[in-house]
């Protein structure tokens, strides 16, 4: 069982990558094994011009097709998601999310950017063939933060909604992957 993180922002000072961070720590904690994939370290040539049999981008591929589930951390740039995560989904089979649980989580300056996961990201996540998208976590970004020796500080409230979300995650693991997390427990 395995759930596949995916860290979208270009930046290497990321929020959004450092909430996915947190919720890769906590999978691990319940005995959740995850991969983590970073877009940002694909090969920009290979993703703009959608080359799919570059060695990286064709490995990216295939850890989504192998994963259980998915957990997409992006940054809100002018009321989107990032632009590197959507060409990184361009690329997928039209298929690659089906029977997948998927769960957005996005961080942006301020609560008028929390509608991107519903109405952006969302009806993107849909059409690669997810039937499970789980409320998203909108995280502003004051409410993330980083003190001086890496340690990672998160307002209760989001501290709350990520345990939550996932708890909903795991619930909705495929069957097959609830036995195996319940046999290592």
């Amino acid at each position: 069982m395995s759930v596949l993180t995916i860290a979208s922002s270009p930046s290497t000072n990321s929020r959004s990558a450092r909430l996915l961070g947190r919720a890769r720590d906590a999978l691990t904690a319940s005995g959740i094994a995850s991969r983590h994939l970073e877009l940002r370290k694909l090969p920009a040539e290979a993703l703009l011009h959608a080359n799919s049999r570059d060695p990286l981008i064709a490995e990216a591929i295939e850890a989504v097709a192998q994963a259980d589930a998915i957990v997409i951390a992006t940054p809100v740039y002018k009321a989107a998601y990032s632009g590197l995560l959507k060409v990184f989904l361009d690329l997928l089979p039209q298929d690659a999310f089906s029977g997948k649980p998927v769960l957005p989580i996005a961080s942006g300056g301020s609560l008028a950017h929390a509608l991107v996961i519903d109405y952006a990201l969302r009806p993107v996540l849909a059409s690669l063939g997810s039937h499970t998208i789980l409320p998203g976590i909108f995280a502003i970004d004051r409410d993330i933060e980083t003190l001086g020796d890496g340690t990672l500080l998160l307002a209760p409230a989001l501290l709350e909604r990520l345990g939550q979300r996932l708890g909903d995650l795991r619930l909705h693991l495929p069957h097959r992957a609830r036995i195996e997390h319940a046999k290592a427990a």
